[in-house]
């Protein structure tokens, strides 16, 4: 045997090297995160010593206000449904390498869609042809909404990140000159709202479950998308484009009709968590459609590594957090908006982690234990 066959590689450690590098990466995908909520937690912990408040008191609290008690589970999962739908539409256009912060106005639009096509076909349809028409419309108008940056970003060079900001603006505005103007209930003085959808158009949640159809419809949804962007050819030429456009530009890629498609994916998830608002919360579009879920995907998403998969928990733990709000209020007197601080830390940590990736050497490919 000569001495370049003796040097080669077997296939078997050609294939155990790739596992090897894949279950590094992986690795490092989940510690850094984790990571980062840790350093969080302390720096947190500091400014509740600070305070004079006990740090352990309030991360007990946020335990037993998010997880202890089956009271707590469901408001936690009735608090992540809509996370899940609005980090998704974060996470998908990220994979063709756009940053969309702009979801808030899709929920909003889409939930007022979603209540304006309920107040005619109110009594005159079966629930679930309502539901339905409800649902396709809020996913159609947030799906249009998104997807005009989309399209102002190929068709103009507008940056999505302010656009889709600014879009959000624009969409609230429309609610509210909505609300309180041509679809303004005549019996909502002090809190304008459109007409009610009826409770008997309400959606109830999963039976047996106790499980709102919102967070069925999201994990559903985020495993869709996964599969879509993993294992198909438009989600391959998704992350190509994401990777570098201009050699997808070169190879043939529709780079243009795949930001605009991507982007009106994000905008139909958006819209759904507006339409599960409406038939599952409110019972009509108000002002409070505007509470903040689609800024908050965004720290899911970023906390996700933008992974539909991996977006479900994470939307979980913040629902954890922001449900447990109220109780942390109630006994140790701080302000409710406490929770969103703690969030805002978590945001922070995160984007400084960011420089870890690849500079770690534990999970570098010739890293030896």
């Amino acid at each position: 045997m000569d001495a370049s066959h003796a040097a080669a590689p077997a296939p078997g450690g050609l294939v155990s090297a790739g596992a090897g590098a894949r279950l590094r990466q992986a690795a490092e995908y989940i510690a850094i995160p984790l990571f980062a909520l840790a350093v969080s937690a302390f720096l947190f912990s500091l400014f509740l010593l600070a305070l004079g408040h006990s740090p352990s008191e309030f991360f007990s609290l946020l335990w037993r206000g998010g997880f202890g008690t089956a009271f707590s589970w469901r408001n936690t999962l009735q608090r992540a449904a809509p996370l899940v739908l609005t980090a998704l539409a974060v996470a998908i256009p990220a994979r063709i390498g756009l940053t969309i912060i702009g979801g808030e106005g899709a929920v909003v639009l889409g939930g007022l869609a979603a209540a304006a096509i309920a107040i005619p076909l109110a009594g005159m349809v079966p629930t679930i042809v309502l539901l339905g028409c409800m649902a396709i419309l809020a996913a159609t108008v947030g799906a249009g909404w998104i997807g005009l940056a989309g399209y102002l970003r190929h068709a103009r060079n507008v940056n999505e990140t302010i656009s889709s900001l600014l879009l959000a603006y624009v969409a609230i505005a429309i609610l509210n000159f909505t609300v309180e103007g041509p679809l303004r209930d005549p019996g909502s003085l002090n809190k304008p709202s459109t007409p009610p959808i009826g409770r008997e158009n309400m959606l109830s949640p999963v039976p047996g479950l106790e499980v709102p159809w919102a967070l069925v419809v999201g994990i559903a949804i985020a495993i869709a998308l996964h599969l879509l962007m993993s294992r198909t050819a438009f989600g391959f030429a998704a992350r190509v484009t994401g990777g570098n456009p201009r050699a997808a530009r070169a190879q043939g890629l529709p780079v243009g009709r795949l930001i605009v498609l991507c982007t009106a994916i994000a905008g139909a998830c958006a819209g759904l968590a507006g339409f599960f608002e409406v038939a599952g919360i409110h019972g009509n579009a108000n002002a409070a459609l505007a509470a903040g879920y689609g800024y908050t995907g965004i720290l899911v998403a970023f906390l996700a590594r933008h992974n539909p998969i991996a977006v479900v928990p994470v939307a979980i733990l913040f629902g954890g957090i922001a449900a447990a709000g109220g109780l942390i209020q109630r006994r140790m007197g701080l302000p409710d908006a406490t929770v969103l601080l703690l969030q805002a830390t978590v945001f922070v940590v995160l984007l400084a982690s960011e420089t870890l990736y690849g500079r770690l050497r534990f999970f570098k490919a010739g890293a030896r234990a």
